[in-house]
């Protein structure tokens, strides 16, 4: 009687647990909430070429299936998306590309469900459009802003949209001063450090198109230096300072740059072009400020030599 009944427990004790490990797929797995209560898991849907979210419901050996209307869906049930996880991760290791490919795939698969609650296409389509920006994808960029506007944004995102669009006129406008002064209205106004960061990218390169070397420097650096945390940002701004390192004639400086960049992003865009910019500068010495600047001042093969003032002879 006693085996029996300790038998029983186990039984009854197996079955709250798999009711409960059940229960907590339910809770927190990714599933469409039809407005009848029922919920359809990401395993029993997909969505085909034509739109259509066709569920697929397994019967013993054989299968039927239907398709959703989208006027059935209440909402859905979906947690932080596993593309802006690995997305982050993909710009943090300077594969900006690979980042691109990943929110660009997310943002094809919620876009089947905009307007519906619990719904994240405004965040996986903004993510996409900053790592288009990041990845130097201007005519892209420009082509999404109207889209990107009509969307409901929050508040947070209307200031990164900002971000972006002081970014475009960074490349296209010759107000650099105009550039700079906007954006360090906008550090002022805020202390995020994702867009403290966009920030500080968008004033080192302004000084850099000024060719204001050491300016441009000490800007890409706050980011790794300040902003470490943003790690999607901290790849581009080292190889941007390696670069700049070159333009000084610190070229040892920047081979040491350089090489960790390398060690540090393998398989990356980041990676290839430090490669590319150390074997340019392989075995060159560091320029002293007055030599580089006298180098400078010579003329170019064909120019002719600037004339020199000599005061009279007594």
């Amino acid at each position: 009687m006693r085996t029996h009944t300790t038998t029983s427990m186990r039984s009854f004790a197996r079955f709250i647990l798999a009711f409960a490990f059940v229960a907590a797929s339910s809770a927190f797995g990714q599933a469409i909430v039809l407005k009848d209560g029922n919920r359809v898991f990401s395993s029993e849907f997909s969505i085909q070429p034509d739109g259509k979210i066709v569920r697929t419901i397994q019967i013993g050996e054989n299968k039927a299936t239907s398709v959703l209307d989208k006027k059935n869906i209440e909402s859905l049930e979906w947690p932080y998306p596993a593309e802006l996880t690995e997305s982050a991760d993909l710009l943090a290791k300077g594969k900006t590309d690979d980042a691109i490919a990943v929110l660009k795939k997310g943002r094809d698969f919620f876009e089947h469900f905009e307007g519906i609650e619990g719904n994240w296409y405004v965040d996986i389509y903004f993510a996409y459009i900053e790592a288009l920006n990041q990845g130097g994808k201007f005519d892209d960029v420009v082509k999404s802003l109207p889209a990107l506007r009509a969307l409901k944004l929050s508040d947070a995102q209307k200031m990164r949209l900002r971000i972006i669009q002081l970014d475009i006129e960074r490349q296209t406008s010759s107000d650099y001063m105009g550039v700079i002064v906007e954006a360090q209205g906008i550090l002022k106004e805020t202390d995020d450090s994702a867009i403290c960061a966009s920030l500080w990218a968008i004033i080192a390169d302004v000084h850099t198109r000024k060719k204001e070397w050491e300016k441009a420097l000490l800007a890409y650096l706050r980011i790794p230096v300040f902003y470490g945390t943003q790690m999607q940002r901290v790849p581009e701004a080292e190889l941007n300072a390696a670069k700049t390192l070159v333009k000084m004639k610190r070229y040892e400086d920047a081979n040491a740059f350089l090489a960790r960049i390398i060690e540090s992003y393998p398989g990356s865009t980041v990676a290839d072009t430090a490669t590319k910019e150390k074997a340019a500068i392989a075995g060159m010495k560091n320029v002293d400020e007055e030599a580089a600047a006298e180098g400078d001042a010579k003329p170019k093969e064909g120019e002719p030599a600037k004339a020199t003032e000599t005061k009279p002879k007594a």
